[in-house]
C-alpha cells in the first residue's frame, strides 16, 4: 500500500506557501471582522426589538413608566440574574454608546419647525435645556460612582472570601 507524504510548512516543497499563508490570515481577519459586525447587528437588532416590545407593552397597558426605562429594567434584570451573560450584550451596547450622538440629531433637526416658539421663549427654554443637561450629568455621574464604589465592595468582599477559604485547607 503506497504511503502518502505529509508536507510540513518549512520543508521547501510545501504545498502551501508564505502568500497562501498571508492570503488564510487576511481570510481568517475578514471573518473574524464579519462576525464581530454580525454579532454587533444583531445584539443592536435584539435590543431594538426589546424597546419596541416594551414601548407597545407601556401603549397597551397604559403604564405610567416609560416603555425605555421598562426595557432596561428587563435587561438590568436579566444581567443581574446572569439569565444574559454580560458578554452576549457587550458589542450592542458598546456600538449604541458610541454612536449616541447620532441619537439627538433628529430632535434638534425638528426644533427648526418651531421658530416662533423660540423666538418667544428662547431665554427660558435655553435655560431649561442647560439645566436639564446638568442634573442629567450629576445624576450620571452620581450613579455610576455609586455603581463602582458598590462593585469594589464587592470584588474586595470575594477576594476576602476567598484568602479566608484558601487559609483553611
Amino acid at each position: 500500500m503506497p504511503v502518502s507524504r505529509v508536507t510540513h510548512q518549512s520543508e521547501p516543497n510545501s504545498s502551501f506557501t508564505r502568500g497562501d499563508h498571508a492570503k488564510a490570515s487576511l481570510a481568517s481577519k475578514r471573518n473574524g471582522k464579519l462576525r464581530l459586525m454580525l454579532q454587533t447587528l444583531v445584539q443592536v437588532s435584539l435590543f431594538c426589538l426589546l424597546a419596541v416590545i416594551c414601548v407597545q407593552a407601556e401603549q397597551y397597558f397604559d403604564l405610567p413608566i416609560p416603555g425605555s426605562v421598562i426595557g432596561l429594567a428587563i435587561v438590568l434584570l436579566l444581567l443581574l440574574t446572569k439569565t444574559i451573560p454580560e458578554h452576549r450584550v457587550s458589542l450592542g451596547s458598546a456600538w449604541l454608546i458610541a454612536e449616541l450622538l447620532l441619537f439627538f440629531i433628529p430632535p434638534v433637526v425638528s426644533v427648526i419647525k418651531y421658530q416662533s416658539l423660540f423666538e418667544n421663549y428662547g431665554v427660558q427654554l435655553m435655560v431649561m435645556l442647560v439645566l436639564g443637561t446638568v442634573f442629567v450629568l450629576v445624576g450620571t455621574g452620581f450613579v455610576v460612582d455609586r455603581v463602582f464604589r458598590f462593585e469594589r465592595r464587592m470584588n474586595r468582599q470575594r477576594a476576602q472570601a476567598l484568602l479566608a477559604s484558601g487559609m483553611e485547607d
